[in-house]
């Protein structure tokens, strides 16, 4: 007789409904991170938040634990957890740092991209011109960081894009607020137009100098809004 064999049970559905569950809590607080209805130096009140998303205090503190993690969030003894204030100088800084990686990248990605690779980002660029046209801030702003990582990742160094990950992370909500009013969004759609049309014709020289111009006007548009 053959020796059945018992088979491992199935992993619990749960876990993966609990992992959905950390995610959409994770992006409802980074958005409202982001779009200011959590400003600067708020501190997250667990209770309340709690209620207006309906989860408990367990998921929702793992939820914050993972904003900290992407320095969107400070967890400070006796406050708790506070939502990430920068100063002018920490914002100039990262953008400045940002800026010379984009540059790299973006000369990098002329060379080496494949066609299919750029087709990729111009799908983007198109769909956040849709959000553009319709008004949808927060969908327009979340499709121009996926374009700026898609540059960076086109590059091919994966130390390059963890740097960019980490300070993109970190600016959301001065990026966010980069494109505030219609002349600062009307500008911000204008020089993306340049870029994909840099990267596109694999200008890798255009595209850089694109790249260099749009950090500096992006510091430009936030900078009176900061604090010293």
């Amino acid at each position: 007789m053959v020796a059945v064999i018992p088979q491992p049970s199935p992993v619990p559905s749960t876990r993966i409904e609990r992992q959905s569950l950390h995610d959409a809590i994770v992006t409802r607080l980074r958005d409202m991170i982001i779009e200011g209805h959590l400003p600067p130096g708020t501190r997250i009140n667990e209770g309340q938040i709690g209620a207006q998303l309906g989860v408990s205090r367990t998921p929702l503190r793992e939820a914050i634990k993972y904003l900290a993690s992407e320095g969107l969030v400070e967890l400070v003894p006796s406050r708790g957890a506070v939502v990430k204030s920068f100063g002018a100088k920490e914002v100039l800084d990262m953008i400045e740092v940002i800026r010379t990686l984009e540059q790299f990248a973006g000369t990098r990605a002329c060379q080496v991209a494949t066609n299919q690779d750029i087709g990729h980002i111009r799908d983007l660029h198109d769909e956040m011109l849709a959000c553009y046209r319709s008004g949808d801030r927060l969908q327009y702003y979340k499709l121009n960081q996926a374009i700026h990582s898609g540059i960076v990742a086109l590059a091919g160094n994966a130390a390059l894009s963890d740097v960019h990950g980490m300070l993109q992370t970190r600016l959301k909500r001065i990026r966010f607020i980069g494109h505030e009013g219609p002349e600062k969004w009307a500008n911000a759609v204008a020089e993306h137009e340049e870029m994909m049309a840099a990267l596109e014709a694999r200008d890798p020289d255009r595209l850089s100098a694109i790249l260099g111009r749009h950090l500096t006007l992006a510091w430009e548009r936030v900078k009176d809004d900061l604090q010293p």
